[in-house]
């Protein structure tokens, strides 16, 4: 449905919240989730730094740079404070291993932190300071990203940088002291810059849009704290955001914004990727290393397999004829073909390399996916259909890493030194600690430095 706005307006009371929230009306436990957030998308940066992308950017970008005050995680150059945030939101993204809210399908924290690693990098900033802006930046996303789901995603946007411009905003300005009606302007300036396209998934592109929000945010945040102003309703008016990229259905409910709003930064709804690609196709991944563990399967012990997916898989993840290794992060092909033919599904299995290995492309061949409405999205239905005539099945409700299976504080950390090629072990292993006692740190350039290789 269509919500009306509260007297006060929806837009004036995130801000206003955002802008006066105290930090002790956090709870331990969200706390503790919102570092979860940042020990990931710390090791989803380093694991991304030195990317193609990355250095495409630097390349493309470095030479039109303002002095180089600010770093990016995992890089040695200096960059200005804009461009660290946008170089920040490429490489925590562009191995799609960063964190994803099943309720909106929103990367969240790579916009958010990037650009204020980016800030912090620059400016003095304690932990605790740190901890509660991303909490905040977080909550915004999460909330805007709630209230215009799914009409929003189905019109073609990828809410990550659509909707994570939000949160960058957010963070930044709590950053700066704005008062709720700067606040309010920030967020209209952020409005005003949305974007991104789900027709760039498997393409650079989409690491893009995590990089221009985060610096779209941050920029957002410098207007409105010299006086630019922005629109009185950048949510809910009539060419608001939720009016204008909500498509013809025009749906959405901004109830959800504000809904307990103060007690809840909707922490809880955040999950953690075990497998670098979309998050649809990881019940497949995690359904097929299963059979293989049960059974010793070989790749040449099968012939077919069938997969019964959620329709959005196929809206999401429908790539067959792939050459590209990001293309392979959205192949419901592909996550089978490297499950079965590899048996196993990290950053290597979605290389350009084993995209185009014979092996690989042999197997997802064999695959033929179907969509079907009694499989929910944290689902699938494998069969297996054997050389030897045997028929194997396995259906999973719900995969690993997700809100039911969450990623343990032990397996994330593995997770991040998997990533930290570029810092040695114990550099790798001084951060992990600071990472996790973030809040206690004075300032956080202790910790950008540790995430700097030496």
């Amino acid at each position: 449905m269509t919500a009306t706005a509260t007297p006060q307006g929806v837009s004036q009371a995130l801000a206003d919240h955002l802008a006066t929230q105290r930090p002790e009306a956090i709870s331990d436990r969200d706390r503790h989730e919102a570092r979860r957030a940042l020990v990931n998308i710390v090791g989803c940066a380093l694991g991304g730094a030195e990317h193609e992308a990355v250095r495409i950017a630097i390349a493309a970008r470095g030479p039109f740079g303002g002095p180089p005050t600010a770093r990016a995680l995992g890089r040695r150059e200096g960059f200005d404070p804009l461009l660290a945030s946008l170089i920040n939101g490429i490489s925590s993204h562009v191995h799609d291993f960063d964190d994803t809210t099943p309720s909106n399908y929103i990367h969240p924290t790579s916009p958010v932190a990037s650009a204020l690693f980016a800030y912090a990098s620059a400016n003095p900033v304690s932990g605790a300071d740190f901890l509660h802006a991303f909490i905040l930046g977080y909550e915004a996303v999460t909330r805007i990203g709630n209230a215009t789901y799914p009409a929003h995603y189905q019109a073609g946007w990828h809410s990550t940088g659509s909707i994570g411009v939000f949160g960058a905003a957010a963070a930044i300005g709590r950053l700066m002291g704005l008062p709720p009606e700067q606040m309010r302007h920030a967020l209209g300036l952020a409005a005003t810059q949305a974007a991104g396209i789900r027709d760039n998934f498997g393409a650079m592109a989409k690491s893009l849009h995590p990089g221009r929000s985060a610096e779209a945010g941050y920029m957002a945040a410098l207007l409105a704290a010299k006086g630019f102003t922005a629109g009185p309703t950048p949510l809910e008016g009539p060419r608001g955001f939720a009016h204008v990229t909500t498509g013809t259905s025009g749906t959405f409910d901004l109830s959800l914004v504000t809904r307990d709003l103060g007690r809840d930064p909707l922490l809880h709804e955040n999950t953690y990727k075990p497998f670098p690609c979309g998050i649809v196709v990881h019940p497949t991944i995690d359904a097929c290393l299963q059979l293989v563990a049960a059974h010793g399967l070989t790749a040449e012990m099968i012939e077919a397999v069938e997969l019964d997916v959620a329709p959005l898989v196929l809206d999401l993840c429908n790539q067959k004829d792939i050459t590209v290794g990001l293309q392979g992060k959205f192949s419901i092909y592909h996550a089978a073909g490297i499950a079965l033919a590899r048996h196993r599904a990290g950053r290597e299995e979605f290389s350009d390399e084993t995209v185009n290995a014979a092996d690989v492309k042999a197997m997802r061949a064999r695959v033929t996916p179907r969509a079907s409405d009694k499989v929910p999205e944290d689902g699938v239905h494998v069969t297996l259909r054997l050389k030897d005539g045997r028929v194997l099945t396995k259906e999973l409700d719900a995969s690993i890493g997700n809100i039911r299976r969450p990623l343990s504080d032990d397996q994330l950390a593995q997770k991040f030194r998997d990533q930290a090629e570029v810092l040695t072990p114990p550099r790798t292993e001084a951060l992990i600690g600071a990472l996790w006692s973030l809040d206690s740190a004075a300032d956080m350039a202790t910790i950008i430095d540790l995430a700097t290789p030496e």
